[in-house]
């Protein structure tokens, strides 16, 4: 059976309702990671704070990584971090940027590969000059400051300024919980993490966007009703969708966890993370954001009703007495009462008076005979 068989199409959630609890668990979550900002802060990479990055495996069952990190500390040759990487075997060693050259860097590099031995084989060296990684910072902050903005304009644009208000509160929600695992977990905070944030942001506008979508065509549907009940509607005629693409996107970034390596186990870690998070906050954050936000669409406001054109009349078309014919007709039809019929006296008076003007011009019409036949006879008697 198929998986959207199991997601009903249309439910009835109350998701409004549950703005009492979704918004105070958002603000805790909000602040509680920008406390860990300004505590713990981030466990940044090679790409931002400079240095060398040394990948290498054991030929043993596992690495001795106590053993070691004395070993490099005895050589003094500065900041130095080895954490166990991937399998036993790998362990990753940094170390932090010694000089303002190459030819420094390159020296402390062959330091510590003669340090290692033949036990260790090197698989990986990367290295960053502190203007490379100033630039990075600088241009990282930029990229996401910048999408931010043509997003916020976007949006601004296309619908109204409190759906662009709702998508960066929620797409800044979003950041700052996957930022707080990166600072709970001291997941290395590098450039692939910058890319992760950056999808994240592009993913969870995606949900926002097509959320405000149906709220808008909702807005300009159904003026009259109150502004929770078309949210609910609208967030319940998308849940369906919401949930089979978060669900699908949850498992790619799931599986790349745990097969793609150590390499990409933090930016799937972030995803993994980011999907869940950016599917709460576009369901319980962008939607009832619309209502603190104080929501008056255009689309929602009652337009002035446009005149209805004016149908002609049957005194346009037809002659006087066709147009008086007509219209008592449509009187008879529609059940209006018909003229009252004339009094009798008035009837008969008037009968009687119709006789009597008969009668005066028949009298006239006899006067004006015999007055022509009297001339006639005279004309005869005076020839």
């Amino acid at each position: 059976m198929p998986l959207i068989d199991y997601i009903p199409a249309h439910t009835h959630i109350g998701f409004m309702k549950l703005r009492r609890f979704s918004f105070p668990f958002s603000a805790a979550m909000s602040v509680f990671a920008v406390v860990l900002f300004m505590t713990v802060g981030f466990n940044l990479g090679i790409d931002f704070r400079g240095g060398t990055l040394i990948e290498a495996q054991t030929s043993q069952a596992s690495a001795d990584v106590g053993a070691l990190r004395e070993h490099l500390i005895d050589i003094e040759i500065g900041d130095v971090q080895i954490q166990e990487f991937g399998s036993p075997r790998d362990v990753l060693i940094r170390l932090g940027q010694v000089g303002e050259t190459e030819q420094a860097q390159q020296t402390i590099v062959n330091e510590v590969k003669a340090a290692l031995g033949s036990d260790y084989t090197i698989r990986r060296v990367e290295s960053v000059g502190p203007s490379v990684s100033s630039e990075l910072v600088r241009q990282s902050i930029l990229a996401m400051v910048l999408g931010a903005v043509a997003v916020l304009g976007y949006l601004w644009f296309r619908f109204e300024w409190q759906f662009a208000v709702g998508a960066i509160v929620t797409t800044v929600h979003d950041i700052f919980v996957t930022l707080m695992i990166y600072s709970l977990l001291g997941i290395d905070f590098d450039l692939t993490s910058i890319a992760a944030i950056l999808t994240i942001m592009g993913y969870s506008l995606n949900d926002t966007v097509v959320v405000y979508d149906r709220i808008r065509e909702m807005l300009r549907r159904y003026k009259k009703l109150p502004l929770p009940e078309l949210l609910d509607t609208a967030v319940n005629a998308t849940f369906s969708r919401t949930i089979i693409v978060s669900t699908t996107t949850f498992f790619a970034t799931l599986a790349l966890y745990f097969f793609g390596g150590e390499v990409l186990r933090g930016f799937s870690l972030a995803m993994t993370v980011g999907v869940v998070i950016g599917t709460y906050s576009t369901i319980c954050v962008a939607a009832p954001i619309l209502i603190h936000l104080g929501l008056r669409s255009r689309a929602a406001e009652p337009k002035e009703e446009a005149k209805a054109p004016v149908k002609p009349g049957p005194e346009d078309v037809l002659d006087v007495e066709e147009a008086a014919e007509f219209i008592e007709a449509e009187e008879t039809v529609e059940g209006k009462s018909a003229p009252a019929p004339a009094p009798k006296s008035a009837a008969k008076s008037s009968t009687q008076g119709g006789k009597s003007s008969a009668q005066g011009g028949r009298s006239s019409a006899q006067g004006s005979k015999g007055g022509g036949k009297g001339g006639s006879r005279g004309g005869k008697r005076r020839g």
